[in-house]
């Protein structure tokens, strides 16, 4: 005989309310349908037939049946939430939502100021609901709720440091925002905000359900002109004040470049001007892990190519090839292999700096070459090829 389902179960609960149901002549049908309603798991006609039968179950009373049936109703069928049982949530959900529609919307001005405040909502109740079905104390004796920054701070927080780094720089947004006026420096912290909303939907799906995606509720901002890119610059440049670009600063302080790249602290996306015909967009989105999109960061970065895209000189380049093919490979191979594979010009040419930019780029205060990891790369490969 196959074991029962538990969660399939009339609770103690719903026991009093069947047999209410039932006395007002219900039908069997119609009562599963109403306790179905939100349930994990259904019940089966069965369970309302056990409880009719069941002399020890007391019937509810009308009160107690009337604010039962309003507690169903307000299901949300798209998200499973309830009003009565998943208040939280809802108001997660509903702060998040405001806080994109006030910034996108072309009628207000303080979008920063507003966003930074409700983002703050969202996240303080969804991490509250995690923590209170957690059996986590999120009040304390002075009546008091744990602060979003007291949460993120603890060690069981089930956000990613990506994604606590990024809430981090939003509360100094909004605490500043107490005290300062930001002015148009909307445009400076898009990057922070969009990850903040990418962040919340991914950790609303995964620590309650993804059935409560936002993703269906929002979607692009859109505006009545196109975008020049002569007017960002200019507004990046020139509207942004002092005390903007120190507080711009300070959220960044004591971050290493590898969090600071990391999508889930900011998100950043390229624009390119694709030459096509006016029935098709003109901006493409591409992807940063891309041979596309790697070509166009060594463009963007060209500022920072030595340091970080070319760190290897050819000793270097040496010992790295030995260790990792475990094979002789000298000075002089090294100069075999660019030679051979042209990935930067010969001792003395008139264009020292026409280098394959994948492998190698030319110093002109140094009058020398370095090359990049992708350069090992290649070698160890062709090295290893028998």
């Amino acid at each position: 005989m196959a074991a029962r389902n538990k969660a399939g179960a009339l609770t103690d609960e719903e026991k009093p309310i069947v047999k209410a149901l039932l006395a007002k002549g219900w039908r069997n049908q119609d009562i599963q349908a109403l306790v179905n309603v939100g349930r994990a798991a259904t019940i089966n006609s069965a369970r309302i037939t056990e409880a009719k039968n069941d002399a020890t179950i007391i019937a509810a009373g009308d009160e107690e049946l009337e604010f039962y049936k309003i507690r169903k109703d307000s299901y949300d069928p798209k998200t499973g939430l309830n009003l009565f049982d998943h208040e939280r949530l809802i108001r997660a959900r509903e702060a998040m939502v405001l806080a994109v529609q006030v910034f996108n919307s072309p009628a207000l001005r303080f979008k920063a100021e507003v966003f930074t405040m409700l983002t703050n909502v969202a996240w303080t109740y969804l991490l509250h609901e995690y923590y209170e079905r957690k059996k986590v104390k999120i009040v304390g004796n002075d009546g008091r709720s744990l602060l979003l920054s007291q949460m993120i701070g603890r060690q069981d927080c089930p956000l990613s440091k990506g994604m606590k780094e990024n809430l981090r720089a939003l509360k100094i947004l909004r605490d500043d925002v107490e005290h300062k006026l930001l002015g148009r420096a909307d445009t400076k912290w898009l990057g922070l905000f969009q990850a903040c909303c990418l962040n919340f939907d991914k950790a609303i799906c995964d620590l309650f359900s993804p059935r409560l995606t936002l993703s269906h509720d929002l979607s692009f901002a859109i505006q009545f002109t196109k975008m020049n890119f002569e007017q960002l610059a200019t507004l990046n440049r020139y509207e942004i004040p002092a005390h903007i670009d120190a507080l711009d600063a300070r959220l960044t302080e004591g971050m290493t470049e590898a969090q600071i790249a990391d999508l889930e602290y900011q998100f950043r996306v390229v624009y390119t001007l694709d030459a096509v015909t006016k029935s098709r967009a003109h901006f493409q989105f591409v992807q940063p892990d891309s041979a596309e999109g790697k070509d166009i960061r060594n463009v963007l970065v060209q500022h920072r190519m030595a340091d970080h895209l070319y760190p290897h000189k050819p000793s270097n380049v040496v010992a790295l090839v030995r260790e990792r093919t475990g094979k002789g490979f000298s000075l002089h191979n090294h100069t075999q292999a660019w030679r051979k594979f042209g990935a930067r010009p010969q001792q003395g040419s008139a264009q020292p700096e026409n280098t394959k930019r994948d492998y190698c780029v030319y110093h002109a205060a140094h009058k020398d070459y370095t090359y990049s990891d992708q350069w090992v790369d290649f070698l160890v490969a062709e090295v290893n090829d028998e």
